[in-house]
């Protein structure tokens, strides 16, 4: 980090908080024996106050966990199970929630996953958010909530009280609609630092970069979630701002927060107090050696209203066994770039991701966001990218997007063998745009349904 002091992730001294061990040094001991008393207490939570737990667990409950490696023989909690069964899992009256959060699934059929939060538990986030915004902001510094903010107790209302704690001067605006007026309010507030969605953020940069705009910024830090963050966008965002930019993991089944960079941007630092995270193999369901890739799966160790035990994220990724430059001893998780059933087989060796796509659409001048699906037509496969560009189009970009494309060797390798061709839309962004908060993806065409594919 060119010579740069990397401070230690404020999350240690959180965990150690919450231990309840202030004035010690967090060792890995230390918070192995705190996750074990935790993860005890949430099983004997669900098997006693969920009727779906109690079915679930039978056989298992009722042996004392001695060490961490004995939650590997408990069954895994799935989305599945979410979409049939939410109300089942619930440990707390239905009076007793305060906030319920309802996501799609992943194609056109299938019943929605529904997210019970009680109080405490958005309490919970909120403290999180906290101690994770303190890696990158500081008191009275103006902060830019680009994230849904309408709801009360939703993420940007969370994140609003979160910033308030730490003294600083937050801002609601929500998901990007109109680029102009985004950037009117980033200029005149003169923001410090904002929180959004890697793509809208990325073509908030370039309409700025477009138009000229010769007065210095005073931001100086972004961070981003709710989408991957690709190598590609950090790097145009930091160009084009000379900002610093941090990535955030999570989802909503984790409470919203799961991790979130240090200064050393070198994978995740673990919400370790409140969530126990392990690496399955996909196929076997086992634990893998630490350091090598598998499917994320997390347990709640604090969620009173609806604890999850062992779900299956179906996010690709693996623990960083090196210690990180910042000196914690709390788990690094490297940025998921696939998912276990996200990855679009092109050839019998290769297959095709979002990640993939947008390392290296993104670098491409005027790309702002794209979309993909793939379709089958005279047994031959067809991969159509429409990509939005802001300003003019000429047909020199159209030719672009098909050469890097091609250069993914999982598109090259289809390409080679004629079972696949590519069929190019690009379209001129306008200043207004549709706000997309979900997890952007690949779509196939099977059986007349489209699915989604990360």
């Amino acid at each position: 980090m060119n010579g740069r002091i990397i401070n230690k992730t404020p999350l240690e001294a959180w965990i150690v908080q919450k231990i309840g061990s202030s004035g010690q040094q967090l060792n890995k001991e230390m918070l192995a024996e705190y996750q074990l008393a935790k993860l005890q207490q949430t099983i004997d939570l669900a098997y006693s106050s969920s009727p779906f737990y109690r079915q679930h667990l039978q056989g298992y409950a009722d042996k004392e966990l001695t060490s961490l490696e004995d939650l590997a023989r408990f069954p895994f909690t799935t989305p599945e199970i979410l979409q049939a069964k939410a109300l089942q899992l619930l440990c707390v009256s239905q009076d007793d929630v305060n906030r319920v959060v309802t996501l799609d699934s992943s194609g056109t059929t299938g019943e929605p996953k529904r997210i019970y939060f009680t109080k405490e538990d958005q309490e919970l986030t909120i403290d999180f958010f906290q101690q994770g915004m303190s890696t990158l902001v500081e008191p009275r510094e103006k902060v830019l909530i680009l994230l849904p903010c309408q709801r009360p107790g939703g993420v940007g209302d969370l994140l609003f009280t979160a910033l308030q704690r730490l003294d600083c001067l937050p801002i609601r605006h929500g998901a990007v609609r109109s680029l102009a007026e985004t950037l009117k309010v980033l200029v005149s507030e003169e923001i410090d630092a904002l929180v959004g969605i890697p793509v809208q953020v990325l073509a908030l940069a370039r309409y700025y970069q477009q138009h000229g705009h010769s007065k210095p910024l005073p931001l100086s830090k972004i961070l981003l979630s709710t989408d991957y963050l690709s190598t590609a966008i950090r790097q145009e965002l930091t160009g084009i701002w000379n900002c610093e930019v941090f990535d955030h993991y999570g989802m909503t089944e984790m409470g919203l927060g799961g991790g979130v960079e240090c200064q050393a941007h070198a994978g995740y630092h673990l919400r370790e107090a409140d969530l126990y995270f392990e690496i399955i193999d996909p196929q076997t369901g086992q634990p893998v050696p630490e350091g090598q890739y598998g499917e994320v799966v997390f347990t709640t160790l604090t969620r009173k209203g609806m604890p999850l035990i062992r779900y299956r994220t179906g996010d690709l990724s693996r623990f960083i066994p090196e210690p990180c430059s910042c000196q914690t001893v709390i788990r690094r998780l490297e940025p998921v770039r696939a998912r276990r059933t996200g990855n679009i087989q092109l050839s019998e060796n290769h297959c095709l991701t979002m990640a993939d796509l947008d390392e290296a659409l993104f670098p491409l001048a005027g790309v702002v966001d794209f979309s993909a699906s793939l379709s089958h037509r005279q047994g031959k496969m067809i991969l159509q990218i429409a990509a939005l560009l802001l300003g003019e189009i000429r047909k020199r970009q159209e030719s672009a997007l098909a050469e890097v494309l091609s250069q993914i060797p999982a598109i090259d390798a289809a390409q080679q063998t004629g079972s696949l061709a590519l069929s190019l839309k690009l379209s001129q962004c306008a200043d207004d745009i549709t706000p997309k908060v979900a997890k952007r993806a690949i779509t196939t065409l099977q059986g007349g349904i489209l699915w989604t594919r990360k």
